[in-house]
């Protein structure tokens, strides 16, 4: 098992370890429906960048 010649400094662990911070998820705002989502991906409305992309299913009403 490999083991280390020296040991590391506190800067170079804190070097190490800087990309280890976990972010928030990117959330965009569609521009026509004003509806906040993941970026790069369609809204619930079936919207991406300003487009109707997906059409939503008419509701048939029974009477």
């Amino acid at each position: 098992m490999a083991v280390q010649k020296s040991r590391k400094t506190p800067s170079r662990r804190g070097m190490r370890r800087s990309h280890d911070k976990v972010g928030g998820p990117s959330l965009s705002v569609d521009p026509t429906t004003g509806e906040t989502h993941l970026r790069h991906r369609v809204t619930p409305d079936g919207f991406y960048r300003g487009n109707q992309i997906v059409a939503q299913p008419e509701e048939i009403d029974e009477e």
